[in-house]
């Protein structure tokens, strides 16, 4: 019997004999460095390496990065040195281990610690973004398993993560992560408002999730029935996304329309706009409810229509139709674009292109704001703050925080026109 948790082993089954060699070497070395070691929790170390590499397997990264993820603890461990892992496994992956080490030195207290933090992960993710991808999926299983923490540590680990993490992971476009993420250090962060949120919930996900049942199985038949190929997910907003709603509607459950949803995923494009036809046939939309973010993609890559609909029995259900890959893009983000092929194997070496300018953005806009209280409150009120997608008469995609006004979206376009 293996010792791989279900994702990594799915990856090993489908991956070339070298790769399979190079994860198995990468977790035997991991295992024998770890020997002694426990965790806070009790379990053995290796669960942490284990753990790691499961969720970057789960978001189909390449083999070394996933060989990174079983390596990552080891360095300075057992007098293993970077010399030894580049001897081993090479020179990219060693640098992967020795820049996510780095992010583990950090002194400072406060606000001072969260800037820093930040900075340093933004500077190795110029470099290299799988760091930063490695640093996210280190950091799920640590917020996964804060139980064994004292409670300070708890609390300041679990905020870390829901400042800085999470948005980061958003702004990756790894929308799947960030979920988790928040998720994960809810309970921790806000306990009080954890325990509110998921009352409120357990109160109305009954009688939601047969309604959604119907749904779903009145779609299908609508879909077949057109001959449209598709499947069809149901999906229940997250717990912590769910607490951020609730704030703007006084925690009243009942007026949240968009509590679960139906995506319809589809093998092509032209499917895609069909099962919106078929969508608006069965149930009536929204008037002004619908965006084709296929037509206009987000700036993070994110591609999908969304339509709102009356569904008959009282109820406003969110549609999200998509093809395949553009599900893969939307879940996975910019680890998408590091996956691994066998045949024609993917090497970007995760250099930062269009869609991580953001990273270079942040790090001169620190920069400009020495004072670490000033510029953690900027970052959550801007850079990190939900956004909405504005265009331009020429069709440009503008990004703007949630909220901003049209002087805001003046200046987006040019200094000159907001003045």
């Amino acid at each position: 019997m293996h010792p791989y948790p279900p994702e990594l082993a799915s990856f090993l089954d489908t991956a070339s004999e070298d790769s399979r060699a190079l994860i198995e070497k990468a977790y035997a070395f991991a295992k024998e460095t770890h020997k002694n070691h426990l965790r806070l929790s009790g379990e053995p170390y290796i669960t942490h390496s284990l753990e790691t590499a499961r969720t970057l397997a789960a978001l189909r990264v390449d083999p070394d990065t996933i060989a990174a993820g079983l390596l990552h603890d080891t360095l300075g461990e057992n007098e293993v040195t970077q010399e030894t892992l580049t001897k081993e496994f090479g020179e990219e992956i060693s640098e992967l281990v020795r820049q996510h080490k780095e992010l583990d030195s950090l002194r400072y207290q406060g606000s001072e610690r969260y800037a820093e933090n930040l900075r340093k992960m933004m500077m190795v993710s110029a470099k290299d973004v799988r760091v930063l991808i490695l640093r996210l999926a280190h950091r799920l299983h640590n917020v996964r398993t804060l139980d064994s923490l004292p409670e300070e540590k708890r609390l300041r680990i679990a905020r870390e993560t829901i400042d800085i993490y999470a948005p980061i992971a958003n702004r990756l476009g790894m929308r799947k992560l960030t979920g988790e993420l928040e998720d994960a250090s809810f309970p921790h962060a806000f306990p009080t408002e954890y325990a509110l949120t998921l009352n409120l919930l357990k109160e109305k996900e009954g009688h939601s999730m047969e309604q959604l049942q119907a749904h779903t199985k009145e779609l299908q038949e609508a879909l077949e029935k057109a001959g449209i190929n598709s499947r069809i997910l149901s999906r229940q907003k997250q717990l912590f996304s769910l607490y951020k709603k609730l704030e703007k509607y006084d925690y009243d459950i009942q007026k949240l329309k968009d509590l679960h949803g139906l995506r319809v995923i589809t093998p092509t494009l032209g499917e895609a706009y069909q099962a919106l036809g078929v969508v608006h046939a069965l149930w009536n939309p929204v008037p002004g409810k619908i965006s084709d973010y296929i037509a206009q993609p987000k700036p993070n890559g994110y591609q999908s229509i969304h339509t709102e609909v009356f569904t008959g029995d009282g109820t406003i259900t969110e549609v999200q139709i998509r093809t395949e890959e553009m599900d893969t893009e939307a879940e996975y983000g910019i680890a998408s674009h590091l996956a691994y092929t066998e045949t024609g194997k993917q090497k970007s070496g995760g250099r930062i292109g269009k869609k991580l300018q953001w990273v270079k953005q942040l790090l001169d806009w620190q920069k400009s704001n020495t004072d670490p209280e000033e510029f953690l409150e900027e970052l959550r009120t801007d850079f990190f703050q939900d956004r909405i997608f504005t265009y331009t008469p020429k069709g440009d995609v503008i990004e703007l925080p949630e909220g901003a006004s049209t002087i805001d979206f003046a200046y987006a376009i040019h200094s000159d026109i907001g003045a």
